[in-house]
């Protein structure tokens, strides 16, 4: 193997979390991790919410001590908490939080895109290419039938951004990466009703994919950079509406 590709291809070394995102689960626990890592993500299981041990064996059809394993590596990633001696509960979201994970996701995945720009070849490419046309051609299918199709469109989206920052060359950022990325689209997904994306989004994506293929590394992460501050900006507006409507709730009962 050339000294370029070594650059180019990712090590097979790292933390454990992201070689089992990488090559899928290797045991019980795995699988409970990666299961309900997804559900929680996608809102299946709401901010604040209890996770008890025997529904979860039951929802997933695991074992009692593979679920007990499960939800102390989520709480690692900060989607679970800890209650002591009341077990564990969905990590709630905040503002404080959802600025400060789209501020690290900035910095990582800018990062990571930098370094794929510079160590990339033409397998990352088309890679990239792929993604964005897969995620495009999800967008009029979102609009036309929401419900149906959301899923789908954020499967496609969190492909694109692993695309870019796939040359990285870095298991460990990569892992970082990931960990923002989902702590993004579950705040994402606790405040956002879909078909309404920003209009944007689209023209953001494609000027980041032209400025990749340029090999124009600091447009693109300057594109890259503004594109998850909008976002997050956007959450964060759904996010004060739903606060102050729950507070507004609140007062109206105390009456």
């Amino acid at each position: 193997m050339s000294e370029f590709l070594r650059k180019t291809t990712t090590p097979e070394w790292g933390p454990s979390a992201w070689l089992i995102r990488r090559a899928g689960p290797r045991t019980h626990a795995d699988d409970a991790l990666i299961r309900l890592r997804q559900d929680i993500i996608t809102g299946e299981f709401a901010p604040g919410v209890r996770l008890r041990p025997d529904k979860l064996e039951e929802r997933y059809g695991i074992g009692r001590n593979p679920v007990r394993e499960a939800l102390s590596r989520l709480a690692v990633e900060g989607l679970v908490r800890g209650e002591g001696q009341r077990g564990f509960q969905v990590a709630p979201v905040t503002r404080e939080e959802l600025l400060d994970v789209a501020d690290l996701r900035q910095r990582f995945s800018t990062l990571a895109l930098a370094r794929s720009i510079a160590q990339g070849d033409e397998h990352w490419e088309a890679g990239i290419v792929a993604a964005h046309h897969r995620m495009s051609r999800m967008e009029a299918s979102l609009v036309g039938d929401p419900a149906s199709y959301a899923d789908e469109w954020e499967k496609r989206n969190s492909a694109f951004h692993s695309a870019l920052e796939a040359a990285c060359g870095s298991p460990w950022l990569l892992h970082f990466c990931a960990l923002l990325y989902e702590q993004s689209e579950r705040y994402r997904r606790a405040v956002v009703r879909y078909p309404k994306l920003r209009p944007s989004i689209h023209t953001e994506h494609k000027a980041i994919l032209d400025a990749c293929l340029a090999r124009d590394e600091k447009e693109a992460c300057r594109l890259l950079a503004d594109h998850i501050a909008r976002g997050a900006k956007a959450t964060l507006a759904k996010l004060d509406e739903q606060t102050a409507a729950g507070e507004r709730k609140r007062g109206s009962k105390k009456k």
